[in-house]
């Protein structure tokens, strides 16, 4: 190994520096003992750094490494020199790592350019096996000979790497419809007519079936979905037989009419029953504005939870005029507890009922602390200052409010 530490000195303090082209820097403190061990260990940690790009030059020429990958951590390297905590030839190294950075760029442009011929060739293969499975599934009708060279497109295409995700997937599609096209065509010209409409006769009867146990929920929103999507199947499906499809048809509409013609008539009922509750939250909201708060507070606070209690029994309103009848009483609510708290803080100190309430407290609280010091128990009496000192914290801050 170099001896890098020709490269840095420590001063008195310990400082540990290292020296550039541009001068020196500082790299660190050594405390731990002689100035040569520190110089030592920040040489080793610079030797550390050599090792590393030795390592990847010779990746890099064997080719056993990523050019890519290899000029990237060329790069890392490269930007940590100016900060990097070492004693070494730092322009030595940063000048083997530009021609590294150079050499690596020039292999990754070789790289990435074998990979899109690559890519290219890969692409082209596919494309044409597309192009000829589009044809066989547009125009053979030697169906056992296309049926084998179809096979035999999809065991090539299984070999073929390289084309990008996206174009991979277009071309892959192509050929799968070219493909299922090409069954569907072989399939209609060996099946008969018989046979494709029992197929669709099958195939509704299941729809018919699903519908009719669907009929009878009260699942509303779920089942109206599911029944919609039978709806959608059955237009999609192959017609069965004329007579098979009128009595199949009639059976599948019976089912959805009287679903939804249930449906229409509990939804009806819920609308008409929350269209009274809303004319009874209605009178009860006019009974509360018309109270005469200023008058009488008390009593219209009494009247207001009574209304309040009524109108939580009287059951939802239409979704549209909840939040307006709510605001309404909420707003004579304030009012009245606006009303009630300026009567209560009108009132003297002599006839606040809270205030005689804390004293009456605080007397209780001086007869426990005067029992507990008759006792002598000295636990009782401490909680029982503490608990006296709390209680006429509590009147003090009351009495000053008022």
């Amino acid at each position: 190994m170099s001896d890098w530490t020709a490269f840095g000195r420590v001063d008195a303090d310990g400082t540990v520096y290292v020296k550039t082209a541009e001068g020196e820097r500082v790299v660190g403190s050594w405390q731990a003992g002689a100035p040569e061990e520190g110089l030592a260990h920040f040489a080793r940690r610079f030797a550390d750094l050599v090792t590393e790009v030795d390592l990847t030059e010779a990746r890099l020429n064997s080719g056993a490494a990523d050019a890519g990958h290899s000029l990237s951590t060329i790069r890392r390297i490269r930007a940590t020199l100016p900060e990097a905590h070492v004693v070494g030839d730092i322009d030595a190294l940063a000048a083997r790592l530009d021609k590294l950075a150079t050499l690596a760029e020039e292999k990754a442009g070789e790289a990435r350019a074998a990979r899109d011929a690559a890519r290219g060739e890969a692409l082209a293969r596919k494309t044409a096996l597309v192009e000829e499975a589009e044809k066989l599934a547009a125009e053979s009708t030697g169906w056992k000979t296309a049926g084998d060279r179809l096979k035999e497109i999809l065991d090539e295409w299984k070999t073929i790497r390289g084309v990008d995700k996206k174009t991979d997937g277009e071309l892959w599609k192509r050929f799968a419809a070219a493909r299922d096209g090409f069954t569907r065509r072989r399939g209609a010209h060996f099946a008969s007519l018989d046979a494709q409409r029992k197929q669709a006769q099958t195939a509704k009867e299941e729809l018919v079936a699903e519908a009719e146990k669907l009929q009878e929920s009260t699942d509303w929103a779920a089942t109206a979905n599911q029944l919609k999507d039978l709806m959608t199947q059955w237009k999609a499906a192959p017609r069965a037989s004329k007579e098979a499809e009128q009595k199949l048809w009639e059976r599948f509409r019976a089912a959805q009419d009287g679903f939804f013609s249930r449906r229409s008539e509990v939804f009806s009922a819920r609308d008409n029953e929350q269209r009274a509750n809303l004319e009874r939250k209605q009178a009860l909201l006019a009974e509360a504005e018309a109270l005469d708060i200023d008058a009488d507070p008390k009593g219209a606070q009494a009247k207001l939870r009574e209304i309040q209690a009524q109108w939580h029994e009287a059951g939802r309103v239409p979704r549209e005029a909840a939040a307006g009848l709510e605001r309404r009483l909420r707003v004579i609510d304030d009012k009245v507890r606006e009303v009630m708290d300026s009567a209560w803080r009108r009132t003297t100190k002599e006839d606040n009922p809270l205030l005689a309430q804390m004293r009456s407290q605080v007397a209780e609280a001086e007869d426990r602390l005067a029992r507990a010091q008759s006792a002598g128990d000295a636990r009782r009496i401490k909680e029982a200052e503490q608990a006296l000192a709390a209680k006429r914290q509590f009147l003090q801050l009351a009495e000053q409010a008022g």
